[in-house]
C-alpha cells in the first residue's frame, strides 16, 4: 500500500497530466483517481478543493523547476559563461523540453492563474526563479543591469516557447531571439 505521501505525489502527477492533455477543465475527482490509479476517496482525503490540487500541482511544478533552474544558474556562477555557452544552454532548455502533457499543463495553470488571483502566489513564485537564471546568465555576459532585462528574457522565452507549442517551430528561434537581445543588451 502507497505512502500518504506517495498516494499525494500519484494526484499531483495525474493533475499535470490531465490538465496537459485537456486543459483545467478535464481535472475532476474520478479522472484524477482513475489516472492514479487510486479510489476515488483518497482524491478528496488528500485535497478538498480544487482549488487545492491546482495550487499544489502548481507548487509542485514550481518546485522542480526552481531546483533544475537554480542548478543551472548555480553553474553559470561557478563556471562563468560566454554569449555562445548561454545560446547553448538555452537552447538545451528550451529544446530539450518536448511538449508532452507535463509541459503543457504550467501553461494552462498560468492561464488560469490569471482567472483565479488564489494561484497568483504560485505562479509568481515560478517566474521569480526564472528571472533569477536570467539574472545569472545576463550577469555571466556582463550585461549591464541584468535585472532590469531577466524580465524581458523570460517573457521573451515563454512567448516563443508557447509559439514553439501552438506552430511546432524549431527551438532554434528563440535562441536566435536571445542572442539578439543579449547582443543589443551588451552593446548598450
Amino acid at each position: 500500500m502507497p505512502s500518504p505521501a506517495d498516494t499525494r505525489q500519484r494526484i499531483i502527477d495525474a493533475v499535470l497530466r490531465i490538465i496537459g492533455q485537456d486543459g483545467v477543465a478535464g481535472v475532476t475527482n474520478r479522472r484524477i483517481a482513475r489516472e492514479a490509479g487510486i479510489s476515488l476517496g483518497s482524491v478528496t482525503y488528500h485535497f478538498q478543493t480544487q482549488h487545492e490540487l491546482l495550487r499544489e500541482s502548481l507548487l509542485h511544478f514550481v518546485a522542480e523547476e526552481s531546483q533544475r533552474l537554480t542548478e543551472l544558474a548555480d553553474q553559470c556562477r561557478a563556471e562563468g559563461i560566454d554569449l555562445d555557452e548561454a545560446a547553448a544552454m538555452v537552447g538545451q532548455v528550451a529544446g530539450g523540453t518536448e511538449f508532452d502533457s507535463r509541459h503543457i499543463a504550467p501553461f494552462e495553470l498560468y492561464v488560469q492563474a490569471g482567472r483565479d488571483e488564489r494561484l497568483r502566489a504560485a505562479a509568481a513564485e515560478c517566474f521569480a526563479a526564472y528571472d533569477r537564471l536570467a539574472v545569472q546568465i545576463l550577469t555571466g555576459l556582463g550585461v549591464p543591469s541584468p535585472e532590469r532585462l531577466a524580465g524581458t528574457a523570460v517573457a521573451l522565452v515563454f512567448g516563443l516557447q508557447l509559439r514553439r507549442l501552438a506552430t511546432g517551430s524549431p527551438a532554434g528561434e528563440l535562441v536566435d531571439a536571445l542572442l539578439l537581445l543579449a547582443r543589443g543588451a551588451q552593446n548598450d
